[in-house]
């Protein structure tokens, strides 16, 4: 039998908007993410980062330990500032189960649209979250 980090750490997620530093260019974001995948598949996490007008919403997930590490390493990249944490917490199972980072942008879908065509809040940070991860699940399909 072996052992699986899940089963013995259980599953969360991790959501969070933040401001992309100035400067910050496609050859950035292609490398930020090469990276995530690669390190997303060796902890496996999973995800999906959105990047519109200058800022990012990531939710990331996966075993808590293995999410805790990548967490901290979010936290400490210098790439973005004025992190938010959105929502954390547990899981039953997973959003993002096929992508180990899915990318998305204004090309692909307006979270600012998304909002202002839904009956979401801006305002209420519960419903703000749930509004986001909705969003990110949308254009992830």
């Amino acid at each position: 039998m072996t052992s699986d980090p899940i089963m013995f750490d259980g599953l969360g997620y991790f959501l969070y908007r933040s401001t992309a530093c100035d400067g910050l260019n496609v050859g950035d974001l292609e490398d930020i993410l090469q990276a995530a995948r690669q390190r997303n598949e060796s902890a496996s996490l999973t995800g999906c980062l959105h990047h519109e007008d200058g800022l990012f919403f990531q939710w990331l997930e996966g075993p808590q330990h293995q999410l805790q590490h990548v967490i901290q390493s979010i936290l400490r990249d210098t790439r973005h500032r004025d992190i938010t944490v959105l929502g954390e917490g547990s899981l039953t199972q997973r959003r993002f189960q096929d992508w180990r980072m899915r990318f998305s942008d204004r090309k692909h879908g307006s979270l600012m649209d998304w909002f202002a065509s839904s009956s979401a809040s801006t305002v209420d940070r519960s419903d703000y979250a749930g509004g986001v991860a909705a969003f990110l699940q949308s254009v992830a399909l």
